[in-house]
């Protein structure tokens, strides 16, 4: 496995596998990196912590950092090249240009129309799509694999690909399931942050995704009453759970808007603050037939 930091030393990567990643990696990660092995197309894993997708009061300096171990779990999983590039090499004419071409940056729908992760982090998608498409600008792949676990990220950047077919014209997004703790909290980078009693008290957060999904389980319709009624049951286990909840919703799952009769799949997605992290995670709850 190489480790490379300068971009002119970027050779063979067209037609890679890419695995963009901010770092502190775990099983989550690993997963990723392995499935994108098992496609036979060489593994390039990117390791960049993007200052323009935090806001100003947000987590940057703080985010967890931990290259040695990286690297290891990333070779371990697979990966021919590990490519970590300074703020320099990514945003090549200062990072206050960065921003301010990020905050005019053309946007897909699911970067700024659901109000989920858009109203709670108002720059964060615009500094996702600028950084991932310098990734692939920089590395030409194939194909790039990204976790469920940030499902609107997911959206944003499939759709962002596709409103540019010139600019990528074979790259595919492939997504990958979530990947758990035994207790079925989604693993995050951020859950260091949680302390021994916290930690205990986020499994609330799958637990009220799980609940939502059986109590949707035998529909073969859905409705905006029962809808809501999902919702505030998944608000109200959260809160005694002592979660800040910032939005509990179930929407489509293609669309990531309010979901209608026309929707086939339901996704309950969940943003929560606790203690020092903030956590988010979703699930599919229901799809069309499947009470069939």
């Amino acid at each position: 496995m190489r480790l490379i930091e300068d971009p002119n030393e970027l050779v063979d990567t067209v037609g890679c596998a890419l695995v963009p990643t901010m770092g502190a990696l775990h099983e989550g990660h690993a997963s990723l990196i392995r499935a994108a092995a098992g496609s036979g197309l060489g593994v390039v894993v990117t390791i960049f912590v993007n200052p323009t997708q935090f806001g100003p009061r947000e987590d940057f300096l703080k985010y967890p950092r931990t290259l040695n171990d990286d690297l290891a779990v990333a070779e371990s999983a697979g990966a021919r090249v590990v490519f970590v590039p300074g703020v320099d090499a990514i945003y090549p004419r200062g990072l206050a240009a960065a921003r301010a071409e990020a905050a005019v940056l053309p946007l897909p729908p699911a970067a700024h129309e659901p109000h989920l992760e858009d109203a709670c982090r108002p720059t964060h998608m615009a500094g996702v799509c600028q950084v991932v498409a310098r990734l692939c600008d920089l590395l030409s792949p194939a194909v790039a694999y990204f976790g469920e676990k940030d499902f609107q990220q997911l959206r944003v950047i499939e759709q962002m690909v596709a409103m540019d077919p010139t600019r990528w014209p074979a790259l595919r997004v492939l997504p990958c399931p979530t990947i758990r703790e035994p207790d079925g909290l989604a693993m995050s980078s951020r859950n260091v942050f949680l302390n021994a009693e916290e930690r205990l008290r986020a499994a609330a957060i799958p637990r009220a995704l799980l609940a939502t999904k059986e109590r949707l389980a035998h529909g073969e319709s859905v409705n905006i009453g029962l809808l809501s009624e999902a919702e505030s049951e998944m608000r109200v286990a959260l809160a005694e759970a002592g979660l800040g909840t910032q939005y509990a919703v179930i929407r489509n799952s293609h669309t990531l808007m309010s979901a209608g009769s026309d929707a086939t799949e339901l996704r309950a997605l969940v943003a929560a603050r606790l203690g020092g992290a903030r956590l988010i995670d979703n699930m599919e709850v229901w799809t069309r037939g499947q009470g069939d």
